[in-house]
Formats: structure tokens, sequence, C-alpha cells
């Protein structure tokens, strides 16, 4: 089947976390020419500044000259507003992550988070087009402010938004959960049901974090399954460069999910 794509997406990206991903990286580029899209944290969790490391900054330099994608992703990568005070979000921000960045901040705070996010990457030269919330959470505040800040794209699991207007792309992701056995267990399971289930979709996503990375299974499997994908005639390539290709033509357009 011709046409098929797949966006190799490393989320997380920042100091404190690129020990996890480079022997992954280095062995990703041995398999030849395959693009990444890298989602950047300027400030990890307030403790890893990657905008202040220079060996950080000269790596993602090197990266972009390859062609691949840097996309913003958050700010700082965690929850850090007043404790939840509805059962609804406790359980989407004690239970379903603690990293929702923007989920619970209000349109002035989410705009100042972006703005200066933008900034850093003008900072570097680096062109802008993605932004990512942490665990693809996005409150009302945050949406609003997103829209205002001229990126071309965000997304959430199942899809590519194009901005401004929140229009939806199929582009479904393959997620691993891999912070206990069983979850690593489910995981492979689940992500095989669904590679399978969308090989008809235009673009496929992998969506790596760097916990994958600390565990053979879930190494093993995104390898395996980029090699797969290759074997199988799938062509690599960046959400933007994708997002790009597409601009000429009338992408399916779904119903954004309420939740």
């Amino acid at each position: 089947m011709a046409d098929r794509e797949f966006a190799l997406v490393l989320h997380d990206i920042a100091p404190a976390t690129w020990p996890d991903y480079r022997s992954f990286v280095e062995q990703i580029d041995g398999m030849g020419q395959i693009p990444m899209t890298w989602l950047v944290v300027p400030d990890f969790h307030h403790r890893s500044n990657t905008f202040e490391d220079a060996g950080m900054l000269r790596l993602l330099h090197q990266r972009m000259a390859r062609g691949d994608e840097l996309a913003l992703h958050g700010f700082y990568h965690c929850d850090d507003a007043p404790p939840p005070r509805t059962p609804r979000d406790y359980f989407m921000r004690r239970l379903y992550t603690y990293e929702g960045e923007f989920y619970p901040i209000e349109y002035d705070e989410a705009l100042e988070r972006l703005e200066r996010g933008a900034e850093l990457f003008r900072r570097e030269d680096w062109p802008l087009d993605g932004f990512v919330a942490p665990a693809w959470l996005l409150g009302d505040g945050a949406r609003r402010a997103l829209k205002t800040q001229g990126f071309t794209y965000t997304s959430d699991p199942e899809h590519l938004y194009r901005l401004p207007d929140y229009t939806a792309i199929k582009a479904p992701s393959l997620v691993w959960s891999a912070r206990s056995r069983w979850r690593r267990g489910m995981s492979w399971v689940v992500n095989e049901r669904a590679r399978r289930r969308h090989r008809r979709e235009p673009l496929i996503r992998l969506g790596l974090h760097p916990v994958d990375m600390r565990h053979d299974i879930s190494r093993r499997y995104w390898i395996d399954t980029i090699r797969r994908l290759l074997e199988e005639g799938y062509q690599p390539t960046t959400k933007i460069s994708w997002l790009h290709r597409q601009s000429n033509s009338t992408p399916e357009t779904l119903a954004m999910s309420s939740s």
C-alpha cells in the first residue's frame, strides 16, 4: 500500500532526559535517514533548563540540520498549579497524570508560558510550528491562548489539529505506559492491536517517552516496530513535513472529542 508514513516523536526532551535517549537515537541513526520530531521542554520540572545547557543546544542544532523537527512541549512539564478541587480534576491531575501542566492554568498564565517558550526558540533561530501540551492536556484557558500564538498545529493521541481553528486530522499514535510491569505487558498488546487497526491510515505516530528507554521490552518494541514499518513500505517523516504536504489537499476532518 503506497503513501503510508510514520512520524517518530520523542517526548520530554531536556538535558535530564537525553541520557535515556542517547543510545536509542544512535541506533535509529544507524538504520538510515529517519527524521524525528523532538518535543523540547524549556525547563523540565524546574530543574533541567534546556536553553542554558550548551551541549543540549548544540545537539538540537545538529538534529535540526539533519532534517529533524523541534517543537515546544509545555514549559516546565509539571503540574505546579494549586491542588485540584473537583473529582474530575483530581482524576485528571493525580490519577491520569501529574504532568498536565497546561490543563489547570488559566489563559494569562498559559499565554505567558507560550510566549516565553516561543521567544527561546526565536533566540536560537529555530522554526517553531508545533506545540504539544504535556500529557496532551489543554484546559480551556490554554486552548484559547494557543489560538493566538501563530503555531501551525497541536495534537492529542488520535489527531493533529491545525491551528488556529483546531481543525482535526486523524493521525493515531502508538504510546507505551511503561511505569509498571503490568502496564508494559498490556502496552505491547494494545499497541500491536492499534498498529494493525490503523494500517490503512496515511500517517501513524510513534510517541516515545524517556521511561520507555529504561525497559528492554518497550525499547525493543520501538526498534522492532520501526523496522517493521520500513519493511512494509512506510516512509518516515516529521509531523510538520507531513502537514505541509497535506496543505494542498482536503484532509479528513473529525469533530473533536469533548473529553
